[in-house]
């Protein structure tokens, strides 16, 4: 059964629920204020820490600059899973945006509408916290991610975290928790700046930045856990298609800060109209690409942003993709 959860790190009560346009299967409200102990079904109690179960995969969709892609990918590479057969869990950890949050409820909300079932993961949203957040904030705010993620781990092969686009100490908790870590970053140096710093004229890195040192600390934290090392993969998003002088220099600089920094970088995704007109119906291009699942006639740009996401699943995945079995990435190929 679909469970979505609205996890509330203030003591008031959370009144977005109000505004959905349909009854949820199970909405559960979690106070700092009291002990987190709601249950999954078939589940125990979430009231342990997370442990490192070989059979749960944490991936953590980041980036600390807004506007890269993070919830795109994050629900296509959730969807994916769901279409291979997996279970699947995700998480919204941005209380303001809550982009990953409304695509899942846009979803259901079209899958009622059309009569047709869409694939949908166990989702929980953490509400807004408070303005300003005590250290005593923080510390409630930290066990309930703990718990809820403990939760989450028992019943799903997969648990996939959408984070703001800022500096937040539940995104910095997250990523001590992934087993892979994927930065979506647009191809520019306005994007890259939050991975290392460049000359003026040359492009040449000059030195890391921010971000860079926020993933060594999580990677210091997981090895001090006896934890396995962070996989950590860059996504080149909304690439041109033409070979211009800045793609060729962000290229570079990428292949100069992957050597630095020990991460592995991918083409994501184009920059693609049809990304954007997915959103409203919370589609994906793993979907079915029918009439009755889009609400209008398939077309080229549908069939390309499909074989791009399979390839982008495909690589993001890598040995783990031919575990899938019968996927979506044969059965669409064929």
């Amino acid at each position: 059964m679909l469970e979505f959860r609205i996890i509330s790190l203030k003591s008031r009560q959370n009144l977005y629920p109000k505004k959905l346009g349909f009854k949820w299967p199970r909405i559960t409200h979690v106070s700092k204020a009291r002990e987190v102990r709601f249950k999954t079904p078939g589940s125990t109690p979430m009231n342990q820490t997370i442990s490192s179960a070989p059979c749960v995969s944490v991936i953590v969709v980041a980036n600390e600059k807004g506007g890269s892609g993070k919830s795109t990918v994050a629900v296509h590479l959730a969807v994916a899973l769901m279409r291979a057969g997996e279970s699947v869990a995700t998480i919204d950890l941005d209380p303001r945006q809550r982009s990953f949050t409304h695509y899942v409820d846009n979803r259901l909300t079209w899958s009622r509408q059309r009569g047709k079932s869409l694939p949908a993961p166990t989702h929980v949203c953490f509400d807004e916290d408070a303005d300003f957040t005590t250290s005593e904030d923080e510390a409630a705010g930290r066990a309930t991610f703990e718990k809820t993620l403990a939760g989450l781990c028992e019943n799903h092969r997969y648990v996939i975290i959408d984070t703001p686009g800022h500096n937040h100490y539940l995104s910095r908790l997250a990523h001590t928790y992934a087993d892979t870590l994927i930065t979506p970053l647009n191809d520019s140096f306005v994007d890259l700046d939050v991975l290392g710093h460049v000359d003026a004229e040359t492009f040449a890195v000059t030195d890391v930045s921010h971000y860079a040192g926020l993933v060594e600390e999580a990677r210091a934290t997981r090895r001090s856990l006896g934890k396995p090392e962070l996989e950590w993969i860059v996504l080149r998003n909304r690439l041109s298609t033409l070979n211009s002088r800045n793609k060729r220099a962000v290229g570079e600089a990428l292949a100069d800060l992957a050597q630095r920094l020990d991460f592995r970088c991918i083409e994501g995704l184009a920059e693609r109209v049809i990304f954007r007109e997915f959103y409203p119906r919370g589609l994906t291009a793993v979907d079915d690409l029918d009439e009755l699942t889009l609400g209008t006639r398939p077309t080229m740009s549908h069939v390309t942003a499909q074989l791009e996401v399979q390839s982008l699943v495909a690589a993001l995945l890598g040995p783990a993709a031919y575990r899938l079995g019968a996927s979506f990435l044969e059965s669409d190929a064929a």
